[in-house]
């Protein structure tokens, strides 16, 4: 016996109905625009379109304009006896092309070929009427003819008998200018060409539909040959232009995703008939991996003029607020928040990186509250126009300048302790969020003014044999900590590797400015774990697209952007007027002082043989706090300020352990338990670090 669980109930519905039962509901097989969820999740377009919202697009389509026919008539103006050669030696063939065309006007010998047919088909009714026909023809023209040759002859002689010698000229030019159009051959035109053009067709549903059917991915191949064209893919959007170049926006056939279109970038750029600095696919993952905005630009990305660095020749900066960065492909300005970020650049040699690097110190040198610390490890000198406002400057890798750096390094590394220390402490009042105001960096007795570090090459410092562990270990909690305390680091590479760009620094970065990179791995080291596979590819720029990267982290999409282009003489420019206005606010500092900083007794100084040194050979266990105390009475110059957290940094690349351990605080006498370590780990990491010297 069945029980009525155990009945099929949709089969036995089956039967009676003859098929089985729907499982679609009425909403779900709506189409999606008009339902009320569709209409909901709808992207509402703007009223005003952004051309028209955009004082910068309109300056520079104004600026085109007037630069265009500037040109055009300048062109002509300097042709002008040539053209009135041509004209004068052309009048005589106009003048019998006039008399020829009038001839066979005014006899009708359009009408011939229609009698002549009439002829041989010897039909004489027909004849009859078409030679009625021309006769009154040929009668009204004669007459329209001796009317004009009799006005036109009267008009010659009252200009003759009244008109002065500047009227006869004038209508001399104009008879010989109209005659020698008249007598212009059709493939030898009057006019030069003052322009050569060699712009595409305009962007169009079908070329884009046979561009994207002709590169060769195999998703979308199928998907044509099951269902045609013009249904396999679907537009989003209505093709429309934006900035100099159009916009499309295409859902690819299901399966098909957006970064199998960017890996073929070139294929499509060829079947669109445009250079490829022309072509810019990118994805939209937000609605679905499968969505793909194509933004096809008038001029290749890399020859388009572009704007100058808005504070080239004037203004000041804020950390606070974005900084002129670049642009978009559509010519938009791109700009960058450093405060409360970290940033991570990088790209192969030769492709902008230390340029993007020198632009960001170029901004902050304009912001007098912005303390600069710059570091060219590349040797090279590319961030030396930014040297006389660098309260830390350093230009090489050799030893004396890794062991500058290090110094420079625990320094900020107190520096962040003691910012914290003093955002913990202010009144809730004057820092209700426990964050740094641009009105609380301002007042100099709290000494928490913006702080930007820009390491060139970083690579140098963290393959040092000696300092590099303990240099990696800062550098990460800076990039961790450091942003909110207002310290912002910036590391750019030529290696964008787990080496040159540690974990913890890749990882932690807010902001990521990824120019051309050769593979996956350094793509997504920079713009992020899965960037590669969500179509984000900065392999698909080329060599010549200079100053060409993927800008992550400062909008809700990574962005294409161009880099301002600020060379070395133009940059000293700026940095000139930076220090006139840092010396007016009186904000010079350390090395653009001339301040002396020795660091290389500081950094000779080993922190773990100084630790060593302060904990007593009976004690087992010891806590971070103390230690850090201890450590300042030994050495005030290179400790003053440490607490338990530089204590913990400082131990964490030789392996010993931070953990919480039991002690008695002398000062009351009670025992409790906090962050410390033992003294067994500590000498254990001090042998292996000797046995690794040795053998070295």
């Amino acid at each position: 016996m069945t029980s009525p669980d155990d009945f099929d109930w949709a089969r036995h519905e089956a039967e009676l109905t003859g098929g089985p039962p729907p499982v679609d509901t009425p909403e779900a097989l709506a189409p999606q625009r008009w339902s009320a969820a569709g209409l909901r999740a709808a992207k509402r377009r703007p009223i005003i379109p952004a051309w028209a919202r955009s004082r910068t697009e309109l300056k520079i389509q104004a600026r085109w304009v007037v630069a265009y026919y500037t040109h055009v008539w300048a062109y002509h103006l300097t042709r002008s006896p040539k053209y009135a050669a041509k004209l004068v030696v052309r009048a005589p063939r106009g003048a019998v092309r006039l008399v020829a065309g009038t001839a066979r006007w005014v006899a009708d010998a359009e009408g011939a070929p229609v009698r002549a047919a009439a002829v041989r088909r010897e039909n004489a009714e027909e004849y009859l009427k078409l030679s009625r026909q021309r006769d009154a023809r040929v009668r009204l023209r004669t007459a329209l003819l001796v009317a004009f040759v009799v006005g036109g002859t009267a008009t010659a002689g009252l200009l003759v008998v009244a008109g002065t010698e500047a009227a006869w000229y004038a209508v001399l030019v104009a008879v010989v200018a109209v005659l020698g159009v008249a007598g212009t051959p059709a493939d030898r035109p009057l006019v030069d060409t003052a322009v050569s053009t060699t712009r595409a067709p305009n962007l169009t549903s079908d070329v884009v539909l046979s561009a994207l059917g002709a590169i060769g991915v195999a998703g979308i191949n199928q998907a044509i040959s099951r269902r045609g064209l013009q249904d396999a893919i679907r537009f989003a959007e209505p093709i429309s232009r934006d900035g100099p170049g159009w916009r499309a926006v295409v859902d690819l056939p299901p399966g098909v995703t957006v970064d199998q279109v960017v890996e073929k970038r070139k294929e499509l750029a060829s079947a669109l008939s445009r250079p490829l600095g022309c072509v810019w696919p990118e994805g939209n993952v937000e609605v679905h991996p499968g969505r793909l905005v194509l933004w096809v630009g008038d001029e290749d990305l890399s020859k388009a003029e572009q704007p100058a660095w808005p504070l080239l020749k004037d203004g000041t900066a804020s950390l606070f607020r974005p900084v002129p960065f670049g642009t978009d492909q559509r010519g938009q300005p791109v700009g960058v928040t450093l405060m409360f970020a970290s940033m991570v650049i990088g790209s192969i040699p030769r492709m902008g990186k230390t340029v993007a690097a020198r632009l960001l110190l170029l901004a902050a040198a304009l912001d007098v509250l912005a303390e600069i610390h710059a570091y060219d490890l590349k040797g090279m000198g590319d961030l030396a126009p930014v040297e006389p406002v660098c309260h830390r400057y350093r230009a090489g890798s050799d030893d004396d300048d890794v062991a500058y750096g290090l110094a420079d390094m625990r320094e900020l590394s107190a520096e962040l302790a003691r910012r914290a220390r003093v955002l913990r402490e202010l009144p809730r009042e004057l820092c209700p969020e426990s964050k740094i105001t641009p009105e609380l960096a301002a007042r100099t007795a709290y000494r928490l003014h913006p702080i930007l570090i820009v390491v060139d090459e970083p690579q140098r410092w963290f393959e040092h044999s000696e300092y590099g562990e303990e240099l990696r270990e800062i550098a990460e909690d800076l990039v961790r900590r450091g942003p909110a305390a207002g310290i912002i680091a910036v590391f750019a590479t030529q290696r964008p590797d787990a080496k040159s760009l540690p974990t913890g620094i890749s990882g932690n970065a807010v902001l990521r400015f990824c120019l051309k990179v050769m593979g996956q791995m350094e793509n997504d080291m920079v713009l992020g774990t899965s960037a590669y596979r969500n179509g984000l590819r900065a392999t698909m720029f080329s060599r010549r697209d200079l100053g060409i990267g993927y800008l992550a982290g400062e909008g809700d999409e990574p962005q294409i952007t161009r880099t301002y282009n600020v060379d070395g003489p133009a940059a000293e420019v700026v940095v000139r007027r930076a220090r006139a206005l840092r010396e007016n606010a009186g904000r010079i500092t350390g090395h653009a002082l001339g301040e002396e900083f020795a660091p290389a007794a500081v950094a000779s100084v080993s922190v773990l043989d100084d630790i060593a040194a302060v904990v007593l050979s009976g004690e087992t266990k010891v806590w971070c706090e103390t230690v850090a105390a201890r450590l300042a009475q030994l050495r005030p110059d290179a400790y003053a300020g440490w607490d338990s957290e530089q204590v913990t940094v400082a131990l964490k690349p030789y392996r010993v352990k931070v953990r919480q351990v039991w002690g008695t605080d002398r000062s009351t006498g009670l025992g409790a338990n906090r962050r410390g370590f033992e003294r067994a780990q500590l000498l254990a990491a001090i042998a292996e670090r000797n046995r690794r010297r040795d053998a070295g």
